[in-house]
């Protein structure tokens, strides 16, 4: 695979937050991106395999990337997107010591179908994992900054961060030495969950924060204005006649500067002049004290509310999310209030590169701004997608509607993109997603994890534990790196229980020569597809769909006939369970059906989605498309609740 590396600009911002292991992100490698699917129901925009920003110029797709952020945002600086990005939202990791689990449900079944448990257990399909030592999150954080700095615009980008109370002290200083302190906008505390009242010797927690920062000095601030709430408005606005409610405001002054002069016996100064004055009376806006001193009326209903400042506590919480299923969802309002007043225009281009449950996404399709999405996760990218495709249906269709109305000779282009096309970079699902495999590997045979530890992952009765990465299979060189970091802790005593996915014909006879040499530190491997008590890790059947596909004339006849998923299946029948879940419709497995009726073998357009509204809602199994009169290939693919994908197709 070509990669190439990419110059990053050094951070030269103060004060400079040190801690272990802090290297500068001089180079970033650029690998490739593969388009994998397409979705436009306009049939205008042709996807772009070649993908530069360039490219994308007159013919704009919004675009979603499966991969790790630091290889997506390096090819987007490879390929001209350097300086083209206005608003950055990230809600990363809060390093809170917690895995986000996202809790899938079987559609349109009563019964209880959840694949979760109380205890994480692997009937979970965990989606976010962020237990790391501080360190490692600090240089995490610390790269991805650097990065969005060289794609934001330097005279109108603006980053804005999400984040909690344990960590925004330090991403604070953070953001001083990358962008600058100068840079500082905001800092926005907003109220995110309800208040709780099991705190022990501290104040419950339910606010976290903006971090809000520009890259140049031209950035776009709209002010908005918020409804007042009831006791504001009971307190403030305390008088009432035939117009309304109103409150006063005085008009004397102090400042030498206004205007003295005599009004109705009274000589003082004003914050305005006599003929405004004169002005205010006509209108009966002047309401008058015991001292006959005028006031200026202000009505309610004049009023378009109270201007937004740096608490928000009217934009609900988790529980209030569209995607109940992602726990830490945001909920819609959020990321509207920050899209209308940090961007400007339909042609200002939005970046989330921590996309999750796809909210900052499906918030700038509707309010017509440009987006890019990245999520080193299938699934999030999945639920991306589904979420993105209904949105987009219902603005093509209201905008078809709103033109059918106007005549032909006014008729304009509408503004808004309604496509976009999803990429893959660094042939990522070629790879085992390092953090949520050795969750998996942890839950399967029972690990009891070590947090501070930067080397080992946890404990094992009284063995130390040590999870290969499963992208390759465990080597000597992999028992050398063990043996270098036992050599570094003299008082360590304890054997190793080394796990792992494959291992190298040399591995064994290393392991007996090593222990027979040593009474400590001992090797003992679980190889987690052979071992006799843990080997059944990762055996996996993949799902299996029966679908009948055939001509009729200028049409393709698509039928679901039967979909099975021996995973579903597997999760929701534990066999420490006696009671066993049925499942008498297997629609109830299935959660989107993507249709090309033009398959290249290559990259999927999808030309037809269903997409069920509501999660007691099933797919319709029956579809009809228009296809060419010639030969052609109607490709299928269906992804389960699992975000499983089964892809079959016929020519006809």
């Amino acid at each position: 695979m070509s990669k190439r590396k990419i110059k990053v600009t050094e951070a030269k911002g103060r004060p400079m937050l040190n801690w272990v292991g802090k290297k500068p992100l001089d180079y970033v490698k650029s690998f490739p991106a593969q388009l994998v699917e397409a979705f436009d129901p306009t049939a205008k925009a042709s996807p772009i395999d070649d993908l530069t920003f360039n490219s994308l110029k007159g013919n704009w797709q919004n675009l979603l990337f499966h991969g790790d952020n630091v290889d997506v945002m390096g090819f987007l600086l490879a390929n001209g997107f350097r300086d083209q990005v206005d608003l950055v939202y990230i809600d990363p990791p809060f390093d809170s010591g917690a895995n986000y689990v996202r809790r899938v449900a079987l559609r349109g079944l009563k019964e209880k179908t959840r694949l979760d448990g109380e205890d994480y257990a692997l009937g979970e399909l965990i989606q976010y994992h962020d237990i790391w030592s501080n360190d490692n999150y600090l240089q995490f954080m610390y790269e991805r900054l650097l990065l969005i700095r060289e794609l934001l615009n330097s005279k109108s980008g603006v980053i804005v961060l999400h984040c909690d109370w344990r960590k925004s002290h330090h991403l604070r200083m953070m953001f001083d030495e990358v962008f600058g302190p100068e840079h500082f906008i905001n800092e926005v505390t907003v109220k995110m969950s309800n208040p709780k009242n099991d705190a022990k010797r501290t104040y419950g927690v339910m606010t976290e924060k903006l971090l809000i920062y520009s890259k140049g000095e031209d950035y776009g601030f709209n002010i908005l204005r918020i409804d007042f709430d009831e006791d504001y408005i009971e307190t403030e606005y305390k008088h009432e006649d035939e117009k309304g409610r109103y409150a006063t405001s005085p008009l004397t002054s102090r400042q030498p500067t206004d205007p003295l002069y005599e009004w109705k016996g009274v000589k003082r100064r004003w914050r305005v002049g006599k003929e405004t004055m004169e002005e205010l009376e006509k209108a009966g806006l002047l309401q008058y004290t015991e001292s006959n001193i005028p006031r200026k009326k202000r009505y309610l209903g004049d009023n378009g509310g109270k201007i937004l400042q740096d608490y928000w506590g009217d934009v609900g919480n988790y529980q209030s999310a569209e995607f109940s299923d992602f726990p830490t969802a945001k909920p819609r309002e959020l990321l509207m209030r920050i899209i209308n007043t940090l961007s400007n225009s339909q042609d200002n281009l939005v970046l989330d590169c921590f996309v999750g449950s796809g909210t900052t996404c499906a918030e700038s399709q509707k309010l017509g701004r440009r987006w890019i999405g990245v999520d080193i996760n299938k699934g999030a990218i999945q639920t991306t997608s589904k979420r993105l495709q209904r949105i987009i249906l219902d603005q093509y269709a209201e905008s078809k509607e709103s033109l059918k109305q106007k005549k032909l000779d006014e008729a304009k282009e509408d503004q808004n993109h309604f496509s976009f096309a999803y990429y893959k970079v660094n042939d990522y699902d070629l790879q085992l997603l390092k953090t949520e495999a050795t969750e998996l590997a942890i839950q399967h045979i029972g690990i009891e994890r070590t947090k501070t530890d930067h080397f080992f992952e946890g404990t094992f009765g009284k063995n130390l534990v040590k999870i290969i990465d499963m992208n390759h299979p465990l080597s000597v060189i992999d028992l050398q790196l063990i043996q270098d970091e036992l050599k570094k802790r003299p008082e360590e005593n304890r054997n190793v229980t080394v796990v792992c996915l494959g291992k190298e014909l040399t591995v064994d006879p290393w392991i007996d020569s090593y222990n027979k040499k040593h009474p400590v530190n001992k090797f003992e491997i679980i190889e987690l597809r052979t071992d006799k008590k843990y080997g059944k890790f990762l055996i996996h059947k993949p799902s299996e769909a029966q679908i009948e596909i055939r001509r009729k004339d200028k049409h393709a006849i698509i039928e679901i006939k039967n979909f099975i998923s021996p995973t579903i299946i597997e999760r929701l029948n534990d066999p420490e369970s006696l009671l066993k879940v049925k499942i008498p419709d297997f629609r109830s497995m299935v959660d989107v059906v993507l249709i090309d009726n033009n398959y290249d073998g290559k990259v999927f357009n999808i030309k037809r989605s269903d997409v069920p509204q509501k999660r007691t809602d099933l797919i319709t199994g029956k579809y009809e498309v228009e296809i060419q009169k010639d030969k052609t290939t109607v490709a299928v693919k269906i992804i389960d609740m699992l975000g499983e994908e089964v892809l079959v197709t016929k020519e006809i």
